[in-house]
């Protein structure tokens, strides 16, 4: 098991360095004014090659790329070209609001998805009907709508929470609660459906099987077979699933954020890779895909530790 962590370590930052690549070149292929951009198109070049100077911007590219690096390996990401704040302080201001919004989210799928799953498969009939029902209806329904159906029903009309915004939990924890739960709710539609109908065909599979049918013969409950034994087989195919839906979600927080206008990770993303602003396009890239290693490495444990069949020595 050391052998294989170490391994998918070692994949994993590999993976990191190709993507920020990717990221660092594609940008200065694509060729974006930066300096121009932050004076404004009145600028003369004596200016714009001054500002260059002093954002670093014109050593050559590979210097640039690499003085990047040896940052990293010293926690520094660099400046931020526009707004001149360290990209660290700038992630660690925003990154709080966008986990909030997708660590609640995930909450609510998976409370949601094991309950519907598991009666779907154990009830049949109508249930079962209506979760697919469900899941059909969070494929083609626009989540965009969804959240604007829920700002005006319940920040609106009831005025239950607020419309935007968001308030820190260490500044008020029903406040924090009211302004992310309806960006987590509309981004867990989706996740749901997905979840609740991959368990229930896992757990399907399970109840059909031969060491089921020796369990009921020794008289062993319905319940325990359900929660004790059927459930923790179908638990494995069911966290992939669930891996899949917390990288989507997290990188679906961008529309969220954008429609109750808060101050989260994909916003500055979103506006970084406009800009042009390339140390906190990187930062941003960094962050991202050192989650999904962490995520997917996290899932392969949790699968060994659900199914010791699959367990890899």
């Amino acid at each position: 098991m050391l052998t294989f962590i170490l391994k998918r370590i070692g994949s994993g930052l590999v993976l990191i360095f190709i993507v920020t690549a990717i990221t660092f070149f594609l940008t200065f292929g694509v060729g974006i004014p930066v300096a121009q951009n932050i004076l404004g198109p009145s600028a003369s070049a004596d200016a714009i090659a001054n500002l260059e100077a002093q954002l670093g911007i014109d050593r050559p590219i590979m210097e640039q790329y690499f003085s990047w690096l040896i940052g990293v390996f010293h926690g520094d990401l660099g400046i931020s070209y526009f707004t001149r704040e360290p990209v660290v302080n700038a992630l660690i201001t925003r990154l709080p609001v966008t986990m909030s919004i997708v660590l609640l989210s995930c909450l609510i799928t998976l409370a949601i998805s094991v309950v519907l799953g598991v009666a779907s498969a154990a009830r049949g009939g109508w249930l079962d009907k209506a979760l697919q029902g469900i899941a059909t209806f969070s494929y083609v329904f626009p989540a965009i709508i969804l959240g604007i159906v829920l700002v005006y029903v319940f920040a609106i009309a009831l005025r239950w929470v607020p419309a935007i915004g968001f308030v820190p939990i260490s500044k008020s924890v029903s406040g924090w609660f009211a302004s992310v739960v309806l960006p987590a709710v509309v981004l867990s539609i989706g996740g749901i459906a997905s979840l609740a109908a991959q368990l229930r065909g896992s757990m399907i599979d399970e109840l059909n099987s031969e060491y089921v049918r020796s369990l009921r013969a020794r008289g062993v409950s319905e319940i325990s077979i359900l929660l004790k034994h059927t459930l923790r087989n179908a638990a494995s195919p069911a966290l992939t699933t669930f891996s899949l839906a917390f990288i989507s979600m997290f990188g679906a927080s961008l529309f969220v954020e954008k429609i109750f206008a808060l101050p989260g990770f994909g916003t500055y993303g979103y506006t970084a890779t406009i800009q042009g602003d390339l140390p906190a396009m990187l930062g941003v890239s960094l962050f991202s895909v050192g989650l999904v290693v962490v995520v997917n490495l996290a899932v392969d444990l949790a699968n060994g530790w659900l199914n010791p069949k699959v367990r890899v020595r």
